[in-house]
């Protein structure tokens, strides 16, 4: 490759723990989707495998029959790796090494084992961009050896996910965008809190719960019902507190309910690699109080797009809560188009892409 504008061939397998659309695979769907759309529009040609079932507007779509993977925030760190039979993941792999020589570069979405074992083997360079942080002491090591035999080709969300684990140095630091025109600024907000994501023990939805029924405002709770057993747990919670929980939406719903929102609260338990839902909230002007863990902390600009408080500290949300007044929502829609354009997306991925392919 001579330049970056030079037109790739690009093939992108997405996660295996769910379909494209669904919401299993958390805030990857969205970066995939946002990426995909970004590079086909400065006409590059790609092709995104994933299970069957996705969906992804007009980009084309390779589907894959087979059993979806478990998810690995869902297993403890010495769990081994697992193959179902039939494999969605095994079947995806598959179809990439037939096709590959008609693709540059291989692109890995999927945070598991296989595909990092599987680099030697092919033909073609891959590249994996790894969504989480260090979850298991399999992956770990994957990771690593990766970063170590093919240098360059580790993405990551954030530097503060790639310091979880011991080759944060070979990691390259990618960030994350939003389509900015699906999102509308709103500058007067109603009397209520949001928080997003998915319903499970690691976003620690129950702090946000807490936080705002101290604070006297109502809650409005957007995502994935991932983890049915966590939800009963706190359903005690959800009793007397002001809250209402609308489910898992599109973004064109998520955005008319979250932009009205005088802020978001993310309560993360995790070092998050991300928060897509940051910059999607920052995107509409709603200020984000977050945690000050994980990547979220990488994001807001304390004092003046959010604050970040103390990690697992309800008083600290409360405390951030109410000063939600002193905060510019300009400056919040303002630090989205800056940092986290699709354009700005494009140009980050583009160059690593580029770089891959000139060392390779």
């Amino acid at each position: 490759m001579s330049s970056v504008q030079s037109a790739l061939r690009l093939l992108f397998l997405s996660t295996p723990v769910g379909p494209l659309g669904s919401g299993l695979g958390g805030g990857v769907e969205l970066t995939l989707m946002n990426l995909s759309q970004e590079l086909q529009r400065r006409g590059h040609q790609l092709q995104v495998v994933a299970p069957a079932g996705s969906v992804l507007g007009d980009i084309p779509l390779a589907q894959m029959a087979g059993k979806l993977q478990p998810t690995a925030h869902t297993q403890g760190r010495q769990t081994p790796t697992t193959l179902p039979d039939t494999a969605v993941l095994a079947n995806m792999w598959d179809y990439a090494r037939q096709v590959q020589d008609e693709y540059d570069l291989i692109v890995n979405f999927a945070y598991d084992w296989l595909p990092f074992y599987l680099m030697p083997f092919f033909r073609r360079p891959v590249a994996q961009f790894v969504s989480m942080g260090s979850l298991s002491v399999a992956m770990d090591a994957a990771i690593c050896q990766a970063a170590e035999r093919f240098p360059g080709r580790i993405g990551v969300y954030t530097q503060a996910q790639a310091n979880t684990f011991a080759c944060a140095t070979r990691c390259r630091v990618l960030g994350s965008a939003v389509d900015l025109s699906l999102y509308e600024f709103c500058a007067q907000p109603q009397d209520y809190l949001v928080w997003m994501g998915r319903i499970s023990p690691e976003k620690g939805l129950e702090d946000a719960i807490a936080a705002a029924q101290r604070s006297q405002k109502r809650l409005k709770i957007l995502g994935k019902l991932e983890d049915p057993h966590y939800w009963e747990q706190i359903q005690p919670a959800c009793q007397t507190a002001p809250i209402d929980y609308l489910g898992f939406l599109t973004t064109a719903q998520l955005q008319t309910v979250l932009r009205q929102g005088q802020a978001l609260l993310m309560t993360p338990r995790w070092i998050e690699a991300f928060g897509n839902v940051a910059i999607e909230a920052l995107a509409c002007g709603v200020p984000v109080i977050a945690y000050q863990r994980g990547g979220p902390a990488e994001i807001v600009q304390s004092g003046k797009t959010g604050w970040l408080v103390p990690p697992d500290s309800v008083d600290g949300l409360v405390k951030a809560i109410a000063q939600i007044a002193q905060l510019d929502r300009a400056a919040c829609r303002q630090q989205a188009e800056t940092a986290y354009s699709l354009a700005a997306l494009g140009d980050r991925f583009e160059q690593w892409f580029h770089d891959i392919l000139q060392s390779d």
